[in-house]
């Protein structure tokens, strides 16, 4: 049984592919400020927790991680993005291809998805007080189990 487990996996897609497509299109003091409204609007504790996670992921809010589900979201947020990277580089575009040596391997060549913060998939293992290899081996495990929905099922080996 993965470490995260299917609920944290399913969250942390969610919430990685929401931050991307929103923030992307807004400026940050904007983004921020309506992920406040958001948390606050019907004062769900679920709805505040996610975006509470959502706010503390990102440095600049200044908001520190403390839950597990903050911790979570921080760790696998540019991981995961830099392992579906090394997934559609391979000659079949699979995420069924990808095991953690590969990844660590990609890590190491800078100019290999050159945006992807290096430092904040180390700093997010040291937070979680996980081996990296251990976070790393769990979002390819998660990110198997909705290739299809991702995209990174691939060409048939």
């Amino acid at each position: 049984m993965p470490i995260f487990g299917k609920q944290w996996a399913c969250c942390t897609t969610w919430i990685t592919n929401a931050i991307q497509t929103w923030s992307a299109a807004r400026p940050k003091a904007t983004h921020l400020s309506a992920l406040r409204g958001f948390a606050t609007k019907d004062g769900g504790k679920k709805r505040e927790e996610i975006c509470r996670a959502i706010l503390s992921h990102a440095d600049y809010a200044n908001v520190p991680r403390e839950t597990p589900l903050e911790k979570t979201l921080f760790a696998v947020d540019e991981l995961s993005s830099f392992i579906v990277a090394v997934a559609l580089v391979r000659p079949t575009k699979s995420i069924h291809d990808v095991d953690v040596r590969a990844v660590k391997k990609k890590m190491k060549d800078k100019a290999f998805a050159r945006a992807v913060n290096r430092e904040d998939i180390l700093r997010g293992a040291e937070q979680l007080g996980m081996p990296l290899d251990t976070i790393i081996g769990e979002v390819i495990t998660a990110l198997k189990s909705d290739a299809e929905r991702l995209g990174l099922v691939g060409t048939v080996h």
